[in-house]
């Protein structure tokens, strides 16, 4: 296969280069949802928060209301439709993938890093006294759980603000163990709750062995990304190679994968079975940083050619394009990328950078960028597009905005 081939497949499998839906409704972005299979979560609220920005991508202006609706509501009439977990990073996914991970769950049960052995080293009866707190109370943030523990909140503050009470610490453990589940956010904040009254009783009841749960998710990794080699499918799901390598095998010799040669990678690929490879893809969208067409860097390089990293951590004199940057997707192809930011509180989405990728028609590269940077401020409420002096691109975004 062509590395122009493999790079239409991919863009196909993500839902990228069908038109638009007339209207933006639940089922468009259920559709969405089937593609990716996970939404990956952040606290950054640059511009949007991150599960919110593929969907935008994909189908355009659409009500983040409907999203919320499907991950943290739930009743007898629309139950809920997606979980939160440890998939991606902290994602949203379907709620019949839940099962999927008990593995990982049972790997977590000293938690996910080493503090919360130290808690537990030294409050053994914490765990215990959070369930029952919220047993009785509901869902809780962790902060309402220390107030009804009454417990002092001691905590230090590091650079970035990241040390946890012991309280928060134990949450995130039995968040991680499966024994809690978050059943909504507020201002981001996660509620927990116990699992058993968030997720239905019969995901509850299915058990999956590791080694059907984790090729069940290397087919779903292959469904999301169309071709990929086995470090691509590794990363959808945050696996080990030691576990993909079997299932690869397994899913080839079923006659769901078809290894393949992409022209240029170095490594082999496997090609979902009915992956569609049309003759070309076009349109535009903005990506944002967690965006599961590019969030495996490597694989974004080799897809595009375009180098990316996010530079949020990096010390501002030190950044080479921005803080929270976009890459700009046009007709198959990342051509630019824009450092973005909303000032809500003057209604302006800010452009503090903007950049073109080499060889690029850059008049049209402008135009288009302006019209889907109007859209975006049209999504998100803002009256108006301002565009600062970084980068290449910039005098030629600012002309064609203008």
């Amino acid at each position: 296969m062509t590395a122009a081939g493999a790079r239409r497949t991919a863009l196909a499998a993500q839902g990228f280069g069908a038109a638009h839906p007339s209207t933006a409704n639940r089922r468009a972005l259920q559709r969405v949802l089937e593609r990716t299979r996970l939404l990956q979560l952040d606290s950054v609220a640059a511009v949007v928060r991150a599960h919110y920005a593929p969907v935008f991508s994909r189908i355009g202006g659409y009500d983040r209301d409907l999203l919320d609706e499907l991950a943290w509501s739930h009743n007898a009439r629309r139950p809920r439709r997606l979980v939160e977990y440890w998939a991606h990073e902290a994602a949203l996914m379907p709620v019949e993938d839940w099962p999927l991970l008990r593995w990982r769950m049972d790997r977590y049960r000293h938690g996910r890093w080493g503090g919360a052995k130290r808690v537990l080293e030294h409050s053994p009866r914490l765990p215990k006294d959070v369930l029952e707190v919220i047993r009785e109370f509901g869902a809780c943030t962790a902060g309402e759980v220390e107030r009804h523990l009454e417990l002092e909140r001691p905590r230090s503050k590091d650079h970035w603000g990241w040390n946890y009470s012991d309280t928060k610490v134990v949450c995130e453990l039995l968040f991680a163990t499966g024994e809690l589940s978050v059943d909504k956010r507020v201002g981001f904040q996660r509620y927990y709750d116990l699992t058993e009254r968030v997720l239905p009783p019969e995901v509850l009841a299915r058990s999956v062995d590791e080694p059907d749960a984790v090729r069940e998710l290397v087919s779903h990794a292959a469904d999301a990304l169309g071709i990929a080699t086995e470090p691509d499918l590794r990363d959808y799901y945050r696996l080990q190679r030691t576990q993909t390598e079997p299932a690869l095998a397994d899913l080839v010799d079923a006659g769901e994968l078809e290894p393949v040669q992409v022209t240029g990678w170095d490594r082999p690929a496997y090609l979902r079975t009915g992956a569609r490879t049309p003759r070309a893809v076009t349109g535009s969208a903005l990506l944002c940083p967690f965006d599961p067409l590019i969030f495996c860097r490597p694989r974004t390089e080799r897809l595009f050619d375009f180098h990316y990293r996010i530079e949020i951590y990096t010390p501002e004199p030190q950044r080479v394009h921005g803080y929270y940057v976009f890459p700009f997707l046009l007709d198959g192809e990342l051509v630019a990328r824009v450092d973005l930011r909303a000032d809500r509180g003057t209604g302006r989405l800010l452009v503090p950078g903007a950049f073109a990728e080499p060889g690029r028609d850059e008049a049209r590269v402008a135009a288009e960028l302006a019209a889907a940077l109007r859209a975006m401020a049209d999504w998100l409420e803002l009256d108006t597009v301002v565009i600062g002096e970084r980068g290449d691109l910039a005098a030629e975004l600012t002309r064609a905005t203008g």
